[in-house]
């Protein structure tokens, strides 16, 4: 799934949506520490009071909310797993009566707390129903009536949130006219920071993707592991961070640790190009960079005697796996920034060959290229020439 696909679903789950049809939530509660299901409730989504929808709905947004490879991520099942959690979800996609939909996903809370121990109860929340997606209008000449044409999918989304003892208040009372202290117990359960979700399947423009699952971290850059293997028995990943450490290594390892700032903003141009132009194009995948692709953005930034052999053997050296390329986008930062002990700078990557670092009268100075006036704290600064 790219960005767009998944602002598409996300932007559905709001109240009276024709376009999100939400059949059926289960919700199981989980005792912390020995993690049995001290409680499960399951019921048709519409049945539930208003103001409770629009906090599961706001819950399931945030599901899927965040940066792909960063936060989200799109995992791809592994083959031959017995009772793997790709053919569980996929008959509870299609669970004729609700008892066998609850019974594949009690397996799935099952796989959850296995191995995994909480200090705090939980609450696991499935919904499953469709997902109607617009392709585009009907010809308005045509005699047909009806709405837009559609495509649906049937989908299930997971959430695992933890749950937070009520903090001691003051209450006023209306009735009695007196203040009591708020002695509530009931736990309450945090549906604004989800410890983590998936959605299956995984869409891809107009069609789902039933060997693909979109998996949320929780925190970023901060997969966990043992969920994404013995959960929902998916291959391992790298995340955007990993994917950007690799690329500063290999770069370090071909050029060595000082450069010049004009080579540096070259480079993650060049790279930004290359993402600008695949955005432009909706059908063309992610561009992926292997050492060749590497070679080719040093060279062209202006890195001198770009030795191939030496590109690919840094390449493999970072690496682990040969086979893996580097996603592009990962690797672009939203800023740099330069920290000194007198002043810390922050430029965009494209900006950077406008920083200089040079020496004069004997001392290290940071020279940045501008050009509009500096105004600090109100006043014009006077220009100086050296």
């Amino acid at each position: 799934m790219n960005k767009k696909d998944i602002a598409n679903i996300r932007k559905q789950f709001k109240l009276d949506n024709h376009f999100m049809n939400i059949r059926e939530i289960f919700t199981v509660y989980v005792k912390k520490e020995s993690g049995e299901i001290y409680h499960q409730v399951s019921q048709p989504f519409q049945m539930l009071e208003q103001e409770a929808q629009e906090l599961f709905l706001a819950n399931f947004k945030k599901v899927l909310t965040g940066h792909l490879d960063a936060k989200l991520f799109e995992l791809k099942f592994k083959r031959d797993v017995v009772d793997s959690t790709q053919m569980i979800l996929y008959e509870g996609l299609r669970a004729g009566s609700t008892e066998d939909w609850k019974e594949g996903m009690l397996k799935i809370v099952g796989k959850m707390f296995a191995h995994a121990v909480y200090d705090f109860d939980t609450v696991v929340t499935f919904i499953r129903g469709e997902y109607l997606k617009a392709a585009g209008k009907r010809d308005q000449e045509s005699e047909e009536g009806g709405n837009d044409k559609v495509y649906s999918s049937e989908f299930i989304l997971c959430s695992l949130n933890k749950t937070d003892q009520p903090k001691k208040a003051l209450l006023f009372d209306y009735i009695e006219k007196e203040f009591k202290s708020n002695n509530a117990v009931d736990p309450i359960i945090n549906l604004t920071t989800p410890l983590t979700g998936f959605l299956f399947p995984a869409f891809n423009e107009n069609s789902a993707d039933v060997n693909h699952i979109l998996y949320c971290g929780g925190k970023v850059n901060q997969p966990d592991d043992s969920f994404i293997e013995e959960v929902l028995n998916c291959e391992e990943i790298i995340t955007a961070m990993e994917d950007k450490d690799s690329f500063e290594q290999i770069l370090k390892i071909v050029m060595g640790d000082e450069v010049d700032s004009n080579v540096i903003s070259n480079v993650y141009e060049e790279i930004d190009k290359m993402v600008q132009e695949n955005e432009e194009d909706e059908d063309s995948e992610s561009p992926m960079l292997d050492y060749r692709d590497i070679e080719r953005i040093l060279e062209v930034s202006g890195v001198e005697n770009v030795d191939t052999a030496k590109v690919e053997h840094a390449f493999k050296s970072v690496v682990d796996d040969e086979k893996h390329e580097i996603k592009a986008s990962s690797i672009i930062p939203k800023t740099i920034k330069i920290n000194t002990k007198v002043a810390d700078v922050s430029v965009s990557p494209k900006d950077l060959k406008n920083v200089k670092y040079i020496t004069y009268n004997g001392k290290r100075c940071l020279l940045v290229e501008i050009d509009e006036d500096v105004v600090v704290e109100g006043f014009r600064l006077e220009t100086k020439t050296l």
